[in-house]
């Protein structure tokens, strides 16, 4: 089931950053008393009392008409208030009642989804808050985003008001759930179609055919898989065109309902910024991992076509695997656990090996390990490179716990966090992966003091 999306949306600075940032538990959001500071959406999957969900926050759907980047901040929220499934409407008890809510009250209306009306800067009120009960929203909640008054309110005002679970596809038992993301045109549907053999989905040349995602429920090997094709992600300064914005929130809810993420990256073109910032999409989600090097037909006749001295294209295919497996790993290190396939939709190279490796991956993402077989393995990683110390104080381990999997998550118990730095940390992390084979799945390692309480 994906976490249902709740946007924060209002004018120009009436502190929809400071509620986000308030909510999320980190200041992620850039807080500023200039009106618009918030350009981009921003995505947060948080847990409030249990129930997860994906909180956006947004740029003003109206306000600081003067800035130039105005009109695509708009689209931005807009798509956010399309896509939600419940809206936080922010109006500022500061000021009062303007025009400019009135704008913004219309377009919430006309989207039909559910809202509840906050008045916040209630630390200082000008106004009544009854004043905002023009809206047509009800009576708003009064809140101080900056100080916290108020929130317990609006939690429990978000999970009464969370819609029931809609007519997302039922999961069959079993079976593994894979999104297939990447850059618009690098082939996803064309894997789609040809894993089907069959055109279930449509393949254009034209970049971002595909504007939802779509599920297939496939068996392979007498398994079950469902293939969720998914607009093409950009990097989020790249969505500049309100279907991109839309197209987008799809793909991230897909993430949120997939146990592995199949990032398709166009071979022929390299590793891209782009890519990498979608692959960071999938590791954000915390999803299973898998990479395609996809178009692998072009680089291969790239490679003939340059081929004039007779090599054996044997060897040459070698060397092109080699090379193009070392461009991912410089610069894309911090995945270096995702398998890397190379495939041809038109060719078939490949396909065989996708489903495979990615229940491969799924079935790490779910894995449990073994308690004692853990501490074990953290006993021996201990003794064969010994903690870091610092200032004639050495990190002191004294347990590990599994508390969690999809994706499998640890907590160390040690003596001071503060004593335990990074570069020992990964080696930890990669000790883990090591031993236990975690290959397509992200690893989470928190440190704790051993008084401190449990958190995950």
């Amino acid at each position: 089931m994906a976490a249902p999306f709740v946007a924060i949306v209002g004018r120009t600075n009436v502190g929809k950053s400071t509620l986000f940032n308030r909510l999320v538990g980190e200041r992620l959001a850039v807080v500023d008393a200039i009106p618009g500071v918030t350009r981009d959406r921003l995505y947060a999957e948080i847990d409030l009392d249990g129930t997860p969900i994906v909180l956006i926050d947004t740029g003003g759907l109206a306000g600081a008409e003067s800035d130039q980047f105005m009109t695509k901040v708009k689209k931005q929220a807009a798509a956010a208030l399309q896509e939600a499934d419940l809206l936080l409407f922010m109006v500022d008890g500061r000021e009062g009642l303007v025009s400019l809510d009135w704008e913004v009250a219309e377009v919430v209306r006309r989207s039909g989804k559910p809202v509840i009306l906050i008045a916040n800067k209630m630390e200082s009120p000008k106004v009544e808050a009854s004043e905002f009960a023009e809206l047509g929203f009800g009576m708003p909640l009064q809140l101080s985003a900056l100080y916290g008054y108020g929130l317990d309110e609006v939690i429990d005002a978000i999970l009464h008001n969370l819609p029931m679970a809609g007519a997302e596809p039922k999961p069959i038992a079993g079976e593994v759930a894979i999104a297939l993301v990447g850059r618009p045109n690098a082939g996803k549907s064309a894997i789609v179609n040809a894993l089907l053999g069959e055109e279930r989905v449509i393949v254009s040349e034209q970049p971002g055919t595909t504007r939802d995602a779509v599920d297939i429920v496939v068996e392979f090997a007498d398994e079950h898989y469902r293939l969720i094709d998914t607009a093409g992600l950009r990097r989020r300064g790249k969505r500049s065109r309100g279907l991109e914005y839309y197209s987008s929130l799809r793909t991230l809810r897909a993430l949120q309902r997939a146990d592995v993420g199949v990032v398709v990256i166009d071979a022929l073109e390299g590793i891209t910024n782009q890519d990498a910032h979608i692959i960071g999409e999938v590791m954000e989600s915390g999803r299973g991992l898998v990479l395609l090097a996809h178009k692998w037909d072009l680089v291969q006749d790239f490679a003939r076509s340059q081929n004039d001295v007779g090599k054996d294209m044997a060897e040459i295919e070698q060397t092109l695997r080699t090379d193009f497996a070392r461009m991912v790993g410089n610069k894309l290190r911090f995945v270096d656990f995702a398998e890397l396939l190379f495939t041809s939709a038109v060719t078939g190279e490949g396909l065989a090996e996708i489903l495979p490796a990615a229940k491969h991956a799924a079935e790490q993402y779910a894995r449990q390990v073994d308690p004692v077989k853990l501490e074990q393995a953290l006993q021996e990683a201990v003794a064969a490179h010994q903690p870091p110390s610092r200032k004639n104080r050495r990190l002191r381990i004294y347990s590990i716990e599994q508390v969690t999997t999809r994706p499998p998550t640890f907590v160390l118990r040690v003596n001071d966090p503060e004593l335990m730095h990074f570069s020992y940390e990964r080696y930890l992390v990669n000790q883990l992966r090591e031993t236990f084979d975690f290959v397509g799945t992200p690893i989470k390692l928190f440190v704790r003091g051993r008084r401190q309480q449990q958190k995950s």
